[in-house]
């Protein structure tokens, strides 16, 4: 196990629930790429897999832990979008 490894996916874990209450709260997409979001859930999958089939240790919760959080964020990503264009049809009346 790399302690820099999981002191990676700390840091980077560490902002997901601020992005996620964020989301959440401003029901706005503003801000977020919903490319970035799937980039990101590639990454951690592919880190997912290699932990699986080539060095298993205890990193693989963080990466796990980090996909769920990217994967929620990505949820309320697309929740918001429906409710931005479901505000503009009811405008455009």
């Amino acid at each position: 196990m790399s302690p820099f490894e999981a002191l990676m996916l700390l840091c980077f874990g560490a902002a997901w629930p601020f992005s996620i209450h964020t989301s959440y709260v401003s029901r706005s997409t503003r801000g977020k790429s919903l490319l970035f979001l799937l980039v990101l859930l590639i990454g951690y999958t592919s880190g997912i897999i290699h932990k699986l089939f080539y060095a298993r240790d205890p990193v693989l919760i963080l990466y796990i832990l980090n996909w769920t959080m990217v994967g929620i964020d990505t949820l309320l990503y697309l929740r918001n979008r429906r409710m931005e264009r479901e505000a503009l049809r009811r405008a455009s009346r």
